[in-house]
């Protein structure tokens, strides 16, 4: 399906849709490939995934004992990519509810 531009002339007021360019569309459409969407999911996993990891760092400092609990917890957010593979698995990771906070479990910190 061909996108659309939405152009706006500010002296006139008036606005006008046209096609894409074939080179535009060429560009969409490689933009929104299975392969580069599923790609920015997985970045969007591993950038929450490193922002968790990163909460309880401190954790690992040879001067604290960490909880089995969160050791568990680390671990299964290091496993996230070798474990979840699909765009599916990564769009359940990364659902978000109402107000914008992540809803799968794996998130929650033990």
């Amino acid at each position: 399906m061909a996108q659309k531009n939405i152009i706006y002339d500010a002296q006139t007021r008036e606005t006008t849709v046209v096609d894409y360019t074939s080179e535009e569309q060429a560009v969409y459409d490689d933009y929104n490939s299975t392969e580069k969407v599923t790609a920015r999911k997985l970045e969007q996993v591993k950038a929450i995934r490193l922002t968790k990891l990163r909460e309880t760092d401190y954790l690992a400092n040879s001067d604290v004992t960490m909880p089995d609990n969160i050791k568990t917890w680390r671990q299964s957010l290091r496993d996230l990519p070798q474990n979840n593979t699909t765009e599916e698995q990564y769009d359940a990771l990364l659902a978000r509810d109402d107000d914008g906070n992540l809803t799968n479990s794996i998130w929650s910190k033990p």
